[in-house]
């Protein structure tokens, strides 16, 4: 990935030029780091150890909470050790690292948000075919080609990137490497080959985007006739949240990804950009488990363990 400028770093984004603010910035950040890094580490923990759990539901939760820890890993720390040690440099192979991984593993997790849309539209709608469409084979080779075609993909965009000519300074207005902050730093028209890309991404996604709601739509219409009361209120508010973070996830994405150059505003990119790469890494474990009781008991099993071999 060949690139005409002459600098070899970035400089990511300063949250203040006062040591106290940039203090504030790290403690903020980390409390949301170690939030996420307990969360997801304890589903992890969880459906790993306990072999009642071991279903195509749970083996997309696990790899859901395994992307979650590489977003916010791959963002956080790098901004919370410059604001630790007060500079805002990023090599530039660390920046184009930084890309690989971001677009990799966002890409991945909602491709993987999509087929757990799938996974519960089968399971409630098509009961009888769950076995045959979901599973172990099927989920083994959906997990292969998506990690497969995600890395392919990821490679593309990182390669188009840093193959552009940058002459417009190396300061990057975001905390840390996004590729729209790169294409502003851009001095050709050869940017709008990454731009183009972009919009068919945006496209696609869409597209699933579109898929997962007319799915919800029929979940909702087989929800509607369950007797229960307490059933019907118990999948409503684990779809619609499911729901909910999915609309975050696209919507912000979208806005970062797809928005024309003259609507710019720091504040609310950073906004923007916060809340799709930390709120759902650190809400995710929230959602999945406060309604899911099979998981709860793992997790309370799990805890009585460590408390028995502790005592």
């Amino acid at each position: 990935m060949s690139n005409s400028s002459s600098f070899s770093e970035f400089l990511l984004r300063a949250f203040a030029d006062r040591w106290e603010v940039q203090l504030l910035h790290f403690l903020l950040f980390l409390g949301v780091y170690l939030a996420a890094l307990v969360g997801n580490g304890l589903i992890i923990t969880a459906i790993a150890c306990d072999h009642h759990l071991h279903t195509s539901m749970y083996f997309f939760l696990l790899s859901l909470s395994v992307l979650d820890l590489g977003t916010i890993s791959t963002t956080v720390p790098k901004s919370m050790a410059n604001s630790l040690w007060d500079t805002r440099a990023i090599s530039y192979s660390g920046c184009a690292a930084q890309v690989l991984l971001v677009v990799f593993l966002f890409t991945l997790e909602y491709i993987l948000l999509t087929v757990m849309d799938y996974d519960c539209f089968v399971a409630i709608c098509r009961p009888l075919h769950y076995g045959t469409l979901m599973g172990s084979r099927a989920c083994a080779k959906m997990a292969a080609a998506a990690w497969s075609t995600v890395f392919l993909y990821a490679l593309l965009h990182t390669a188009n990137t840093f193959s552009i000519p940058l002459c417009q300074g190396n300061a990057l207005g975001q905390f840390f490497c996004e590729i729209p902050q790169i294409l502003k730093l851009s001095c050709s028209d050869a940017y709008l080959r990454e731009v183009r890309l972009l919009v068919v991404s945006g496209c696609l996604a869409f597209v699933c985007f579109v898929f997962i709601v007319l799915s919800y739509v029929q979940i909702f219409i087989v929800v509607l006739r369950v007797p229960s009361e307490q059933g019907r209120h118990k999948a409503f508010s684990m779809c619609l949240l499911h729901l909910a973070m999915v609309s975050l996830f696209i919507s912000t994405c979208m806005f970062t990804y797809l928005k024309p150059p003259s609507i710019f505003s720091p504040a609310v990119d950073l906004m923007v950009t916060v809340l799709y790469s930390m709120v759902p890494p650190t809400v995710n474990p929230l959602i999945y488990s406060m309604r899911n009781k099979e998981l709860k008991d793992a997790l309370r099993k799990m805890i009585q363990l460590v408390q028995c071999q502790h005592q």
